[in-house]
């Protein structure tokens, strides 16, 4: 096993071709995130998934899938699970009683929305699902929007952690994002730099409270492409500050730390300047993530792929950065411990059949 495989790259396709079976045997790649082009159906996918693993047995198979309208697969028997402010707004009221009486209703649909989330998705081969958001709903944030549980971070943290526990039952990890906080913020970082002008301690007693209360249950956690210039000139997920001396530190977080889409125009601008793929991660790196993602580049030649691969390992003889074997441990520690249900299995599983039945 190498030493340090930060690369979380992606393939174009819906089956590997040679040019993703030499990259994925990249001693530097050590993840693959899936989209909805690479999806067919779930037969597609289980073959997918099992001829990555053939290739890279340690390869981390990841992808974004939350519900509602972030949910990559959605036919062929997945479940079309609601988005995360539907839980939110059960916590007010199941509607059975009064207003403010949904709390417990509510926890008990979060850990099975993880629940069935986690298990439809390890019954196709994928480990690891970039959930739960724990951005807060200001109102603002049209990219994030209904993706939030709520607006309290005390809400939110409660049904994040029940979330992560459905998920923990199918033998998945999870993922916080986007550390510190996106929801203030009404850019998209995917086509713009976002700025957030709060001072630290109104970022730290609210937005981020939530990774503070779960530093001891969160596996990994994926920070913002926003700039908070009041703590730092650059990103979070480009800032030391943000993540060794803040959330290493001050909240104590231990697991692994992902940076965001590299390709995103959030990452592109580091100090205001345009910076190469490469460059970009290994400023990431150096900044204290442990994993770093580029989407959407496999597409065409994928020469970026080859440009970021290429890159970091020159850098990495240059000493531009180091390999870490923390990184590395924090990264194994995502896959899964435990062998998956089938589908077939899943389905007539009475814990499936239940969660299915406490979904809002």
């Amino acid at each position: 096993m190498t030493q340090h495989a930060p690369v979380v790259l992606d393939i174009a396709g819906t089956t590997l071709n040679a040019d993703d079976r030499r990259r994925l045997q990249h001693p530097l790649t050590g993840g693959l995130i899936l989209f909805a082009r690479n999806w067919v159906d779930r037969g597609q996918l289980v073959e997918l998934t099992h001829e990555i693993k053939s290739v890279r047995p340690d390869v981390l198979i990841c992808v974004d899938h939350e519900g509602g309208r972030v949910q990559r697969f959605r036919t062929d028997g997945f479940t079309h699970l609601p988005p995360m402010r539907a839980l939110g707004e059960l916590w007010h009221h199941d509607g059975s009683a009064g207003a403010g009486t949904g709390a417990l209703t509510a926890t008990d649909a979060a850990t099975a929305a993880g629940y069935v989330l986690g298990a439809e998705l390890r019954a196709c081969g994928v480990d690891l699902a970039f959930t739960p958001v724990l951005d807060l709903d200001h109102g603002a944030s049209g990219v994030i929007g209904d993706r939030a549980f709520h607006r309290d971070a005390r809400v939110t943290t409660v049904l994040a952690k029940s979330l992560m526990h459905g998920l923990l039952l199918s033998g998945m990890a999870n993922c916080g994002k986007h550390y510190p906080g996106h929801g203030f913020v009404k850019a998209d970082s995917h086509t713009d730099v976002p700025v957030d002008k709060r001072a630290l301690e109104a970022i730290l007693s609210d937005d981020a409270r939530p990774y503070e209360w779960l530093s001891t249950s969160l596996a990994s956690v994926m920070p913002a492409h926003v700039i908070y210039p009041k703590v730092d000139n650059r990103p979070a997920g480009f800032s030391a500050r943000w993540l060794k001396d803040i959330l290493r530190l001050q909240l104590g977080f231990t697991g692994a730390v992902f940076s965001d889409d590299l390709s995103m125009e959030g990452a592109r601008r580091i100090d205001g300047t345009v910076v190469r793929y490469a460059d970009a991660a290994t400023v990431a790196l150096n900044a204290g993530c442990d994993l770093v993602l580029l989407c959407n580049q496999s597409l065409g030649d994928g020469r970026a792929v080859d440009e970021l691969l290429d890159g970091l390992e020159a850098g990495l003889a240059q000493g531009s950065w180091e390999a870490d074997p923390d990184s590395e441990a924090r990264r194994v520690a995502l896959l899964p411990q435990s062998a998956p249900l089938t589908w077939d299995t899943l389905m007539h599983h009475p814990a499936y059949q239940r969660a299915l039945e406490r979904l809002p």
